[in-house]
């Protein structure tokens, strides 16, 4: 069974940085290296939002209002997806979920939250100002 674990959240004052970690379980490393794996966010009282992904092919996407400051990457080797936070502002403040799917090399990556099959639990990222 695919499980996901996410890290690295705390609370951080704005202008500063963090990364996130989500680490998959439960799949070989040859298995995970066939999955697309999004970060997407849930503030309090809003939407669950797409934030980044990256494709089992290494290319990306982001959401706007990250573009520029935040960067996604991978480890396939440790089964694990860094999403890297610079220049963090209070907006940025929310529950931060990793969600994991696989897909063909020529599949689009998705941005939507029902595009994915595997989730974690969030690591809470707090930006105070």
């Amino acid at each position: 069974q695919v499980q996901l674990v996410e890290s690295g959240g705390r609370l951080v004052q704005a202008g500063g940085s963090l990364r996130l970690s989500c680490a998959v379980s439960g799949v070989s490393g040859g298995t995970f290296s066939r999955y697309a794996v999004a970060w997407f966010r849930q503030a309090p009282g809003k939407e669950r939002d797409f934030v980044a992904a990256i494709h089992r092919n290494s290319g990306t996407n982001y959401a706007d209002s990250v573009k520029g400051r935040f960067t996604i990457s991978r480890d396939n080797a440790k089964k694990t997806v860094y999403l890297q936070m610079n220049s963090l502002n209070p907006e940025d403040t929310a529950i931060y979920v990793c969600a994991a799917l696989s897909v063909i090399l020529t599949a689009p990556l998705p941005r939507e939250s029902d595009g994915y099959a595997n989730w974690g639990q969030g690591t809470q990222v707090t930006v105070s100002s």
